[in-house]
Parts: structure tokens; sequence; C-alpha cells
């Protein structure tokens, strides 16, 4: 399996993906508002309706699955494609929400010191049980609300901005040994770091956004989605526009580029799973597909993910 197999198809665009051990994936359909499980012969059912835009999603210590919500978008049909716009007129606001495999979902966060979530991207969870999550922000027709990076628990009980603002904030991830957060900015095309001093505690050494440390810079115009880590510390960013994913060593150094077998400019996601963590999930979003491919190496086994 060299190639990117495609797996699924019909998904009202599909990000978030966590693999399962009984080989099915977790998946948010956005445009759909559900948290839904492609079965590994492909079909697809939905585990919840979240409403609004659930975007990320992760499985924490609990078993149960946290979602980032954003609260929805505006919708545009561009060459056949789904593509997300502004923020719609029935917005719900940005949210993290707790959702267990019955189907129940229960909103966990709405803002942090008074500040309400505008478009919560993505999470990560760490050894200890926290989570670190991305807001993009929001787009309207003549202004656009900042985020950020986040800190946050499961319990409801602790939520913290730790580095703000940044721009388009979406994909972060935390190195095999969680000394180092990573987290990608879409509209500047940039992966930036951070190293963790504990839980949502982050050293400022760099001269980036809220100190952070430049990881890689992509030349021209190349957007930026999620991204996983994988066993070897390589970052493997979903590059919009160029249609792929981005495979950069923990020196920032492009290793190699994965791409579908046609051009597909909405490649978003990426995880990891099969017995060996040697399968990478990928979706891409605008075609409403979810990809399997071969990796290199076993992917990263991220903190509590392990569940049937």
């Amino acid at each position: 399996m060299t190639e990117m197999r495609q797996i699924a198809s019909g998904l009202q665009f599909p990000e978030g993906p966590v693999a399962l051990d009984d080989g099915s994936v977790l998946l948010v359909e956005i445009k759909r508002g559900t948290l839904s499980r492609v079965a590994a012969d492909g079909s697809v059912s939905v585990v919840a309706d979240c409403g609004g835009g659930p975007n990320g999603a992760a499985i924490g210590p609990d078993g149960a699955v946290y979602v980032c919500n954003n609260g929805g978008f505006e919708w545009l049909e561009i060459r056949g494609r789904d593509v997300p716009g502004m923020q719609p007129a029935d917005y719900i606001g940005g949210r993290i929400q707790r959702v267990t495999m019955d189907g129940a979902v229960t909103d966990l966060y709405t803002e942090v010191d008074g500040h309400p979530l505008r478009g919560p991207n993505d999470l990560v969870f760490d050894a200890e049980g926290g989570f670190y999550f991305t807001d993009l922000g929001k787009r309207r027709p003549r202004e656009t609300d900042r985020g950020g990076l986040y800190y946050a628990t499961p319990d409801g009980d602790r939520i913290e901005e730790i580095a703000y603002p940044l721009a388009d904030a979406n994909g972060v991830g935390l190195s095999p040994d969680g000394s180092r957060i990573y987290v990608a900015e879409t509209s500047t095309g940039r992966v930036w770091y951070w190293d963790v001093d504990g839980p949502g505690r982050l050293r400022r050494t760099g001269n980036g956004p809220a100190g952070a440390a430049l990881l890689h810079g992509f030349p021209g115009y190349q957007l930026l989605d999620s991204l996983a880590v994988d066993s070897e510390g390589n970052v493997c960013v979903a590059t919009l526009i160029t249609g792929g994913i981005s495979v950069l060593g923990p020196d920032g150094e492009l290793k190699d580029v994965r791409k579908p077998p046609r051009h597909d400019p909405h490649v978003t996601n990426i995880c990891f799973g099969g017995p060996d963590l040697r399968t990478a999930y990928i979706t891409s979003s605008g075609r409403g597909l979810l990809y399997e491919l071969e990796w290199h190496c076993p992917g990263l086994e991220l903190n509590h993910a392990r569940r049937g």
C-alpha cells in the first residue's frame, strides 16, 4: 500500500480522524454536524449529532471523545467541492464537547477568562490527561476574530489561554516524549513549536508569536491544516493547495510529501492506526473521502487513544 487508497466516500467535509482498535475510524463531518464512524468495510454511521461545526476529535482518559466545535460555517461549492466560508447566520459559538459512544453530547467549555471561544479546531491529550487545543478564530465579511493555543482538563475545571494571538491556529501535536508542542498556522504556512515545562506551561524561547520558535516555513502559497506526529518525531502536516502530507523532521527539514493518486488541494488531516500503527488514515475534506496509506514507520501512539 505504497499509494493512498480510498476507503470511504460521500462524507460531508470529514476531518479529525481517530483510528480505533477494531479497524474502524472515528471522524467528524463538519458540514453534517456529526461525529461519525467509518467501519472497516467503508460504511458510515453517525455516532452523535454535535451541531454547529465539529472539527477535531480525540479520545480522553475516560474513553469519551472530546470534540473541538467551531460553531459552524457558511458553505460554498467550488468546482464540485465543498469549501467552508465565513461565520454563518446560525453560528452557535465555539465550544469543546464531550461525546460518548452512545451519542450523548455535553458542552464542556464555551469561553476562557470571559472571552468566548470562536472556532476551536484541533486537540491533543498529554500524558497527564489534560489537552491542548487550537482556536482558528472566525471570519466575517469585514472582520476576523483571532485565536490561539489553549490548555484544558476534561473535568471542566481548568481552561487557560497559553499562546495568543496566533494566525489561524490549526493542527496541534506533541513530540514523542511530550517535551514539545507543535502548532500549524493555516494562512502563514508556518509550523511553530514551544518546549513544554509542565501541563499547559510553555517555555517561550523563540521570536515568533507568543514566544514560539519556527520549525518550518513553507515557500509560496501553501496553506496548512491538521497534523500528527510519528514515532520518529516527524511532524506530518496536511498541506492545502499542494495537496498532500508534508513530513517535517524534528529539525524542521522537509523530508517528504505524500500525495493522493490525483491532485487534491483539500487533504486536511492524518492519524495513525492498525495493529502496528503503520497505517495512516488521511481525510480529503473537499472531496469527502477517507484514504489509507502505509507509513514508513509506526505512528506515535497517542495518550489514552487506543480504544475499541
